[in-house]
């Protein structure tokens, strides 16, 4: 079994699951870390990668993907001080690849790195899950940010990409953004890929974007990462082993439109990382995520798991996400990162690749 199965974990005291909660999930070898105290363009100093990755490995796991490196909004923007970020970028990598890190998951969204108007909205059997209800998306990013962050702050909870820090500058990050076009955030993320390359190809480790979620431009903020065409882009615009995707299906499948297991064949060669998500659409253009049984959505979580398996893919990959279950509530869990459903989930994607794996071994 080619890939490996990882856990998104926050951190000692910064996580309710811990380490031994997760070593108790069979299948699961990697845990996909971070150092979330860290703001984007600061160094990660090598103790304090050796810290986090020595304690990973004593639980037996390994600890060679690393969500995220986030990446500063001056280099977005395209300004005169992203050189001097990218150089501390590229001092990131190599410090991680000096403690065994292979992936780094980032992505390239403008202000918000995710949108949702509800973090537990009830599902209808007594779960509750992220719900992105499109008429609240309209002007007004301030009353948007002002729920996360009431959240954050009431439950002292920090989300990645919702650094109060940033929040703090919300009006001034809008009118930096203003001039920033379609073409331009393309060719600024051009720009910050050939600059960390020769740090990637030094160390070897893959770079991999995120998708934009959800999948369209909010308030006024360009997205890039939107669709197959954006992908195809990507991967032409630097096209290096090292310049990779991380295929999240809960992100593209926000539009229905987005076949995510076509684009799983089409690129399972620059896929280093796949979060698997599913997606329950509502005719009226909300959606919320759902459990990860293809049933329960309209993600065709098998259709995504069959391309990359039959594919021979060797990447990681993840559950994302998934529902608040029983006990799990606000204060008690991070919105769809509980740890009942995903390890559910875990479970279910293990249980599809078996049987894939078993199928091709009655076919020889």
């Amino acid at each position: 079994m080619p890939m490996k199965m990882g856990w998104r974990w926050y951190g000692e005291g910064n996580d309710p699951i811990s380490l031994a909660d997760i070593k108790q999930i069979p299948g699961v070898t990697s845990i996909v870390w971070a150092l979330h105290h860290k703001m984007p363009g600061e160094i990660w100093e090598e103790e304090e990668i050796k810290e986090v990755v020595d304690q990973i490995h004593s639980y037996g796991f390994d600890a060679e993907v690393v969500e995220s490196v986030n990446v500063h909004d001056d280099i977005k923007i395209g300004l005169d001080t992203r050189d001097g970020l990218i150089e501390n970028y590229k001092t990131c990598i190599r410090n991680l690849g000096k403690y065994g890190v292979k992936v780094i998951c980032y992505n390239f969204m403008p202000v918000f790195d995710w949108t949702r108007t509800d973090l537990f909205h009830p599902v209808g059997d007594g779960s509750t899950a992220l719900f992105y209800e499109k008429d609240k998306i309209k002007d007004d990013y301030k009353s948007m940010a002002e729920y996360i962050l009431n959240f954050t702050e009431k439950y002292n909870m920090t989300f990645p990409g919702w650094e109060p820090e940033r929040m703090a500058r919300l009006d001034e990050l809008f009118k930096a953004y203003a001039p920033v076009t379609k073409d331009m955030l393309w060719e600024n993320l051009k720009y910050f890929l050939e600059g960390v390359l020769p740090a990637l190809e030094e160390t070897g480790i893959k770079m991999a974007i995120h998708m934009d979620d959800p999948p369209w431009d909010i308030f006024g903020l360009p997205r890039l990462m939107v669709d197959e065409k954006a992908c195809d882009k990507l991967l032409k615009m630097v096209d290096s082993p090292y310049n990779c995707l991380t295929l999240c299906t809960g992100s593209l499948n926000a539009n229905p439109n987005n076949n995510c297991a076509e684009i799983a064949r089409k690129h399972h060669d620059r896929i280093a990382f796949a979060h698997i998500r599913n997606i329950h659409h509502f005719p009226n253009g909300d959606f919320s995520e759902a459990a990860h049984r293809d049933c329960c959505g309209e993600t065709g979580i098998i259709d995504v798991l069959r391309a990359l398996h039959d594919s021979g893919w060797e990447g990681y990959i993840r559950p994302d996400h998934g529902r608040q279950l029983w006990e799990e509530g606000p204060g008690v869990c991070r919105p769809g990162y509980g740890k009942y459903d995903r390890a559910l989930g875990t479970q279910y994607m293990l249980g599809v690749w078996d049987l894939l794996d078993k199928l091709d071994g009655e076919k020889k």
